[in-house]
């Protein structure tokens, strides 16, 4: 069976219902608001996102984690929710710091199951996800009062370094393509300094790829590498496919359902990857 016969099977048969909404809005040009309206589901009255929507924790209360979930989620449908997406900055603003920072997580998490890395340092308020919210934001085209703050955190931020963790790079260059003059040079400088960067294709560990930082050809930050290495990693992606049709992830989520939740994740996220560069 071909990669995407394949993929649409394992999405069809074991992803959950955003995912499956999400695949027939990108592959199958369905209406994009039933993308939102699953959505929906995972929002709190308090305008945040939660219920394990980012599947690592099953926690039910609202998280900055399941905040940018929702967001990316947006983004890849092409759809856009006013109010949803308002109420959910109005929840970041009442979590911030005063300089408008936020973080990942909260102790809330520890009443229920979580993944081992799920633990204290997602508490404290970092780039990680402060700038990726903001940048996000600013690829929406939304405005609110918390995403000025906040972008003004994460200017200070930077100016005293880039951060050392490749997830916490991810999220400030999402920022960083919305400033005026991005220093490409030294981002590209910085990379192989990185934790958790995966720079070669080969390497079957965890870790952030050209792929992540570059999903397109169009994105911003594809200029930081070369041809050869993105043709790797695509080929990389494509070697990766499971025989159920999925892709595997190489961390361990809490349970047996997450594990699924967050397969089709990927599952997804890999064919928009492979459809973006031409190789489905």
């Amino acid at each position: 069976m071909k990669i995407f016969e394949a993929a649409r099977e394992f999405v069809r048969r074991d992803a959950r219902l955003v995912e499956r909404r999400l695949f027939a809005t990108v592959f199958e040009a369905a209406d994009p608001g039933g993308v939102v309206d699953a959505l929906r589901g995972y929002q709190n009255a308090d305008g945040g996102f939660g219920h394990g929507l980012e599947p690592d924790k099953r926690c039910p209360d609202s998280t900055g984690l399941d905040v940018e979930t929702a967001f990316d989620i947006l983004l890849a449908a092409g759809v856009h929710d006013d109010d949803l997406v308002r109420r959910a900055c109005d929840w970041l603003q009442s979590v911030a710091t005063e300089d408008g920072a936020v973080a990942l997580a909260s102790p809330a998490i520890e009443g229920y199951p979580r993944a081992v890395h799920m633990a204290e340092w997602t508490y404290v308020p970092g780039l990680n996800p402060t700038a990726g919210l903001v940048g996000r934001l600013q690829t929406m085209g939304v405005e609110h009062p918390w995403r000025d703050q906040a972008a003004a955190w994460c200017a200070d931020a930077l100016a005293k370094g880039f951060p050392d963790d490749a997830h916490a790079m991810h999220e400030s260059l999402e920022y960083l393509e919305h400033t005026s003059e991005p220093d490409v040079t030294a981002v590209r400088e910085w990379l192989p300094k990185l934790a958790h960067y995966r720079a070669d294709a080969a390497d079957p560990e965890y870790g952030v790829t050209p792929l992540h930082f570059a999903p397109t050809p169009d994105s911003f930050w594809r200029q930081l590498f070369t041809d050869d290495q993105i043709e790797g990693h695509l080929d990389r992606l494509i070697a990766d496919q499971q025989e159920d049709g999925g892709w595997a992830i190489t961390w361990e989520p809490p349970g047996v359902a997450a594990t699924l939740e967050y397969r089709g994740i990927v599952t997804v996220a890999a064919l928009r990857t492979l459809k973006a560069y031409g190789r489905l």
